[in-house]
């Protein structure tokens, strides 16, 4: 095996690793005003990710880093290319982390709403934006001979790309709702397994939509067997949560991402 496929296989790595962790992180965040119907509420569900949310997100440090060591054509023309929506991403990170952080040091309902507008939208974005980045990689971008991106942000927002942020914001909703549901107690995981299921389904639709169309883009044997395995454990992680085993349907709908990210790297 090539020092580049290593390289290679391990920046899939990283980002797999970055997506089932940030993944839930993003789901509660924007699960936070359907599920939170009070203060205390809200509270409970930022609790479940407290510890985690800031460490998750070295993953895409750390894959950045590797994509900048072993490739840094692939990283110049990623990081220039898609420049504007790579910044969106940055700032709502940032407003996220900010809100997780001061939206405790005032009492007032007015002050704490603004933080949870924050941290709503600091998961959507995000969630969304990832999906349309990693669609146009594979459906490709129009490039000139240094390898410089010669389209604008209207090129990027095509269907095809709006399809995949689609599908990456309600796989990572289904995600945090089942990862929800392991985490708490009482009526909140009782709601939280049952929009769980819900969503389930609206994503097995967008993900088989955008599977589709992915292999019909870039195909090989490995990728649709890997597409299937996706599809398959979500809704093994669909069966688990309507049976009441949360730690199973987190585990199915983990091993979706990680299944769906391995297709989008071998198609």
């Amino acid at each position: 095996m090539e020092l580049t496929t290593i390289w290679f296989l391990l920046v899939a790595v990283l980002f797999t690793g970055y997506f089932i962790l940030e993944g839930f992180d993003f789901g509660v965040g924007m699960l936070l005003p359907a599920l939170g119907r009070d203060d205390r509420e809200r509270r409970v569900l930022i609790n479940t990710i407290g510890p985690v949310w800031d460490g998750n997100e070295v993953w895409l440090i750390t894959a950045a880093g590797a994509m900048f060591a072993a490739f840094p054509e692939w990283y110049a023309t990623l990081f220039s290319g898609f420049y504007l929506p790579l910044l969106l991403i940055l700032l709502a990170l940032i407003a996220r982390g900010v809100a997780f952080e001061y939206r405790h040091k005032r009492p007032e309902a007015t002050w704490k709403r603004r933080w949870d507008t924050a941290i709503f939208l600091g998961s959507l974005i995000p969630a969304a934006l990832w999906g349309v980045a990693f669609a146009n990689i594979l459906r490709g971008v129009p490039l000139d001979a240094d390898h410089e991106y010669v389209g604008g942000l209207v090129n990027l927002l095509n269907p095809y790309a709006l399809l995949g942020g689609a599908t990456t914001a309600t796989l990572f909703l289904t995600h945090g709702a089942t990862f929800i549901a392991l985490k708490t107690v009482g009526d909140i995981r009782h709601r939280a397994r049952t929009l769980a299921v819900r969503l389930g389904t609206a994503t097995a639709a967008l993900a088989v939509a955008f599977l589709t169309w992915t292999l019909t883009i870039r195909s090989s044997t490995a990728a649709i067997a890997l597409a299937a395995g996706a599809a398959i454990a979500l809704l093994a992680g669909l069966a688990a949560a309507r049976a009441r085993r949360e730690g199973w349907a987190f585990t199915g709908t983990a091993v979706a991402i990680a299944l769906a990210v391995a297709t989008l790297f071998a198609a």
